[in-house]
Parts: C-alpha cells; sequence; structure tokens
C-alpha cells in the first residue's frame, strides 16, 4: 500500500504527457499503487472542498471527454496545459472511448497537483451503475482489477455536482431539477454518495434541455425529465443568475470543432 507521502504526482504527470504526438492509444505504464494512490488522495481534496464549487473567471469550461485521451491532450494543446489556465471540466471522465484510464489518470493528478485552479464536476457516466455497463469496468478489469475499479468508485461517489462562476453562472452535467427551490439544497447533500434513481442529484447529473418543452417534460432516456427555457428563466431570475451552462447547452465555436466542447474564455 502506497504511503501517500510517496506519491510522485509529478512522474505520473510526466509519464501521462509523454505520449503526446504519439500514435493515439499509445498506453502510458502506470502501477495500480499509482493509480490508486491519485483515486485516494484526489478523494480528499474532494471531500475538503464543497460539493457546490464558488468559482471565479478567467476559467475554460469543458465538456464530456468520454475516454478519449488524444482529445484531452489536444485541448491541453489548445487552451494551456495546467497551471497556465483555471480549467472547469462537467464530467464524463469516463466510458466508450478508449483510454478512460489514462484520461481520468491526469484530471485527477492535475486536481492534486492544483487543488484550487482545477476543479472536476461528477457526470452521469461516474457512477458505478453507469461505468459497469459503457466500458470502464472492462477496461479497469482488462488492465487493472476490479478492486481498484471499487477503488474508483469510491472516489467518484466524492466528486462536487454543481458550480456557480462569479456568482452569476450555474454549471452542472446535466441540468435542472424540479426539486430544486435553493442552492443549500445542493450544499446539503451528503458525500460519499451513489446517484440515485430520482430526485435532485439524479436531476442535476440527468436532465435535459428541450426547446420544445413548456416546464416539465418526460425524458426519453427513461431517468430524470426534460425542462423549457421558461424553466431556465424562471430558475435564473429567482437565483439571481445570467446564464446556465451543462455539457448539453455547449456546442464548440467553429474555429475548434476538433476540440471537445471547450468553451473558450469566460472573463
Amino acid at each position: 500500500n502506497m504511503a501517500e507521502s510517496e506519491l510522485n504526482v509529478d512522474s505520473i504527470i510526466s509519464r501521462l504527457l509523454e505520449v503526446r504526438g504519439c500514435r493515439p492509444g499509445k498506453i502510458v505504464q502506470m502501477s495500480e499503487a499509482e493509480v490508486r494512490g491519485l483515486c485516494i488522495k484526489s478523494r480528499e481534496i474532494f471531500l475538503s472542498q464543497p460539493i457546490l464549487l464558488e468559482l471565479e473567471a478567467p476559467l475554460k469550461i469543458c465538456g464530456d471527454i468520454h475516454g478519449q485521451y488524444t482529445d484531452l491532450l489536444r485541448l491541453f494543446e489548445y487552451g494551456g496545459f495546467p497551471p497556465e489556465a483555471n480549467y472547469l471540466f462537467l464530467g464524463d471522465y469516463v466510458d466508450r472511448g478508449k483510454q478512460s484510464l489514462e484520461t481520468i489518470c491526469l484530471l485527477l493528478a492535475y486536481k492534486i497537483k492544483y487543488p484550487e485552479n482545477f476543479f472536476l464536476l461528477r457526470g452521469n457516466h461516474e457512477c458505478a451503475s453507469i461505468n459497469r455497463i459503457y466500458g470502464f469496468y472492462d477496461e479497469c478489469k482488462r488492465r487493472f482489477n476490479i478492486k481498484l475499479w471499487k477503488t474508483f468508485t469510491d472516489c467518484f461517489n466524492c466528486l462536487p455536482i454543481a458550480a456557480i462562476i462569479d456568482e452569476k453562472i450555474f454549471c452542472c452535467h446535466g441540468g435542472l431539477s424540479p426539486d430544486l427551490q435553493s442552492m443549500e439544497q445542493i450544499r446539503r447533500i451528503m458525500r460519499p454518495t451513489d446517484v440515485p434513481d430520482t430526485g435532485l442529484l439524479c436531476d442535476l447529473l440527468w436532465s435535459d434541455p428541450d426547446k420544445d418543452v413548456q416546464g416539465w417534460g418526460e425524458n426519453d432516456r427513461g431517468v430524470s425529465f426534460t425542462f423549457g427555457a421558461d424553466v431556465v428563466s424562471k430558475f435564473l431570475n429567482r437565483h439571481d443568475l445570467d446564464l446556465i451552462l451543462s455539457w448539453q447547452l455547449m456546442t464548440p465555436p467553429s474555429n475548434c470543432k476538433h476540440i471537445p466542447h471547450l468553451l473558450p474564455v469566460l472573463t
């Protein structure tokens, strides 16, 4: 069991960055103890910071990476490698892509190295019942073991859920919730927690905006709700906010189509 003092984050980051310019998909060698160390140390930091983050611009905001490690490296090449820029990621680090392990390990390593400049929210794939099915479990099992996947689950269960930037911009992975009346409700969610099937935490990670809906609607995904523009404007007015950002409400600017959802800069 690696003592925390022995976790060499710089060495892990430099190995993870060494594959820049190599063929996409090149595996980065990390020991099980190192990966476990990243999970344990970052989990402590997540729990020491609020579940509803209060952040300041300038900040780069990034949408789903889904194990596309080459895209993540490209995103940092475009936006600046930490600590050149401050970042907020909106979740969905794992599943679907081929390199969930490299992706999540680089993100957790940066969180440990720059805890006040680098922020990660929870997405609906940072949940055991989802990433058990969509690829992350299989990748952990193939490259390490199931025990390590469980260590990731313990870490994901402590991720923050939402962020407010400059008291004006509300950010979460999914969208709004009919249960959300006050920000205090988010602050009261106790961690570690799994993502429940219904309710506030579920909605913040799963609900979808729908321009054709008034109020709240049924969600085709069979979980949570859809919500219309009227819900958004009521929410913004009630909480004196200017904007809601979630991964579905982000489209990349035309000059960086190859970058997965990088919202250039909020100043």
